[in-house]
């Protein structure tokens, strides 16, 4: 393997795996803080249990998380050096405040799984609200780093020089809230969606009904939340695309010709030789209306460009089309839901709208994934977007393909270890959680 490809290999491994952790601490603290809330105000113990189960996952996600995050800040210093030398000074306070909220985060989590019966019981609700505001603001954060990567803003770049530097202008750039806003809500629909889908199997196989039940709901709400704020928050993105990297637009729609009244494609094979797409479905006129909201509106081409400065038309392509599918599903199955709980109540405990929630499951990290590499393959052959080329950023030092084996045996082996303990978890229920359950019961009297 040549040691550029081994470094961006090792990234995507690194960065695919750290994201679904990061998107967990973002959202998983705040349904562990609707259900403290829901205990609170109704003082059903189902609630309080289910807050504990949750606040369990929380803590092993968070300490996974904190493992491959800080590999990850290791990585940028290993393999791009050329990058870090130049960009550290630049976007290192977006860095810095994430630490900040890292040990914030650390701290109120620590305060919540021990505070039971100690604090005041709204403090201590707080202190779980806490973990989630500092989770987002860490995640918020880290986007604002990368968002830079494809805005760079706050430095002049004068004669191969960084001068006249102002970070906060470079953590603010233009593509920081477009990104983060859709990051945000793209983490509430994913791990809305992964925490109903395993509710949903475990009322399917009748276990722990009650409990379950409650999860799910709690879960699917914030799934919706998700789902129907990604076509929003996905519009403002691709706005914002097609304003600062108009050839990450052309190659997210496979779009060759310049022209007015651009076509929104789904599907499609691209050919990056002879320019064209083989295949696709064609609505006239919509890619032009999304990004202008005008639908005569010009939309370059990527033949409009020189061919060295183009990304990997058919990854980024495809990568878009699979986000923009799953997408849609998940809108589909947050309608039926929806539909359900206010219309057609008795569609709530059928089997068939549980497995719906179950096979959805991967959904939404699927089409997060496919989004974060639109993101990333899409400004490549970019490191810092119309400054510095990856190639140039990369490390010297020989031997990165075993490194990158060397961190894929790491990750899949935290990926075996999470699994297990999670699983673990799940199997405590009857025992630990939920407090309509014989097992429960026998197990406080005994104790």
């Amino acid at each position: 393997m040549d040691d550029f490809i081994a470094a961006r290999a090792q990234m995507a491994l690194s960065l695919g795996f750290h994201i679904i952790f990061a998107c967990v601490g973002m959202v998983m603290p705040f349904l562990m803080a609707f259900a403290h809330w829901k205990y609170l105000k109704t003082n059903n113990e189902v609630y309080k249990g289910l807050t504990k189960a949750w606040s369990k996952g929380v803590a092993i996600l968070f300490a996974t998380g904190a493992v491959s995050g800080t590999m990850l800040s290791f990585e940028l210093g290993l393999l791009w050096p050329g990058f870090m030398k130049h960009a550290g000074p630049i976007f290192g306070m977006p860095f810095s405040l994430e630490g900040t909220a890292f040990f914030i985060e650390a701290i109120a989590i620590g305060f919540f799984l021990y505070g039971w019966d100690k604090f005041n019981k709204w403090f201590h609700w707080f202190c779980g609200f806490l973990v989630g505001l500092s989770g987002l603001a860490s995640g918020i954060l880290v986007v604002a780093a990368n968002a830079w990567m494809n805005s760079p803003a706050g430095f002049d770049y004068i004669n191969g020089q960084y001068v006249n530097i102002d970070p906060i202008k470079a953590m603010f750039n233009d593509a920081w809230f477009p990104q983060a806003l859709h990051m945000t809500v793209a983490a509430f629909c994913a791990t809305g969606f992964v925490v109903a889908g395993v509710h949903a199997f475990l009322i399917m196989k009748k276990k722990n009904v009650e409990f379950h039940t409650k999860a799910f709901r709690i879960a699917a709400g914030f799934a919706l939340i998700g789902a129907f704020g990604a076509p929003l928050s996905g519009d403002v993105a691709a706005k914002s695309v097609a304003e600062r990297q108009p050839i990450k637009l052309a190659a997210m729609e496979a779009h060759f010709e310049t022209e007015k009244g651009a076509p929104f494609i789904i599907g499609g094979i691209p050919d990056q030789e002879k320019g064209e797409v083989k295949y696709a479905i064609k609505i006239p006129k919509v890619l032009s209306f999304l990004v202008s909201n005008d639908f005569n509106h010009e939309v370059k081409g990527l033949n409009d460009f020189p061919r060295d400065e183009w990304p990997p038309v058919a990854v980024v392509h495809y990568a878009f089309q699979i986000m923009i599918f799953f997408g849609v599903v998940m809108i589909c199955i947050g309608s039926i839901y929806l539909y359900s709980f206010f219309f057609k109540k008795e569609w709530l405990n059928k089997n068939w709208l549980l497995k719906t929630f179950l096979i959805a499951t991967p959904f939404g990290y699927i089409a997060l994934e496919a989004g974060w590499t639109v993101t990333e393959v899409g400004r490549q052959p970019w490191i810092i977007y119309g400054v510095m080329r990856t190639i140039d950023a990369v490390t010297p030092m020989p031997g990165i393909q075993y490194s990158f084996y060397f961190f894929t045996a790491i990750f899949v082996s935290l990926s075996l270890i999470i699994i297990f303990l999670l699983r673990r978890q799940i199997q405590m229920v009857p025992k630990l959680y939920d407090p309509t359950d014989a097992q429960f019961n026998d197990k406080n009297k005994k104790s």
